[in-house]
């Protein structure tokens, strides 16, 4: 099976010092995920928590929305020419009766670490398929001293970015700011799925009462898959793109970006922020 990481030898330039050293880095190898033994997706992402990712990825196409309607999930034996497992295919099986969408079976799709999943359905999409609208959910209140400490939160149990320097991360909180879970991947899509995934396996969908915070940016895959697991505050380190905030402000999502330190941009969703206001001369 893939590890996580791999060793390769480098010319090493520090100071005017050249030599040759051992580096540690981050593996990448694709994953098709299939369904029902029909492929339906390649995404390269890092190697681990492979059933995760694809029962995640189902949970954003609105495939999946609980572990019972999962049958099963199997590396599938004799990828190769050869014969041989590459632990590279997976095959997801759903419950019967559990309805597949015949667009998400019709269509050629590939993913990448970088964009994630193209040609991904409109903002109105996203409003008629998930499952849990966020109007819906209990409501979450966020203290801005909290959130401002989730990053080195997440930083602190990035384990193979120490290593390696070349993961995205995702991770889970209570708005009290306890971390549930977090995943790291090379993708940042893919490290939310298997945040989703397992969510899914462990029969805790909808994440209504969490808050999902990501190491890089805030796309509209990102939030997309946000809003499809049912959680109601989605926080980045870095920028939200438009149609990001044009998603959360439709479904009623927070969206938090530039998180850093005590400063944060609110781009929607702030009456989930529980502010102090001051009048002049307070």
């Amino acid at each position: 099976m893939g590890r996580v990481t791999e060793r390769r030898r480098v010319l090493r330039v520090r100071d005017g010092a050249v030599g040759h050293r051992s580096d540690t880095l981050v593996a990448e190898e694709p994953l098709e995920i299939r369904l029902n033994g029909k492929p339906l997706a390649i995404t390269m992402r890092t190697p681990g928590d492979d059933f995760a990712l694809a029962a995640g990825f189902l949970v954003s196409e609105g495939v999946l929305g609980a572990a019972e309607e999962l049958a099963s999930i199997v590396y599938c034996a004799g990828a190769t020419d050869d014969g041989s497992n590459t632990y590279n295919v997976v095959d997801v099986s759903l419950a019967p009766g559990v309805p597949v969408p015949d667009i998400t079976l019709e269509r050629n799709v590939y993913t990448t670490s970088s964009c994630g999943l193209c040609g991904k359905a409109s903002l109105d999409a996203v409003e008629t398929t998930t499952r849990w609208p966020l109007s819906d959910s209990p409501e979450v209140g966020l203290d801005p001293e909290v959130l401002a400490v989730l990053p080195d939160r997440l930083r602190a149990a990035q384990r193979v970015f120490d290593r390696t320097g070349g993961l995205h991360a995702a991770a889970l909180f209570t708005p009290d700011g306890e971390l549930l879970d977090v995943r790291e991947d090379v993708g940042r899509h893919n490290a939310v799925d298997k945040l989703v995934g397992r969510a899914l396996q462990q029969g805790l969908l909808p994440l209504s009462g969490s808050v999902l915070l990501v190491s890089g940016r805030a796309s509209f895959e990102l939030a997309q898959k946000a809003v499809m697991a049912g959680i109601p505050v989605l926080a980045a380190v870095s920028a939200p793109s438009s149609l990001a905030v044009d998603l959360a402000v439709r479904t009623g999502m927070t969206l938090v970006g530039f998180l850093r330190g005590t400063s944060m941009n609110v781009y929607a969703g702030e009456h989930r922020v529980l502010l102090e206001t001051t009048t002049a001369g307070a």
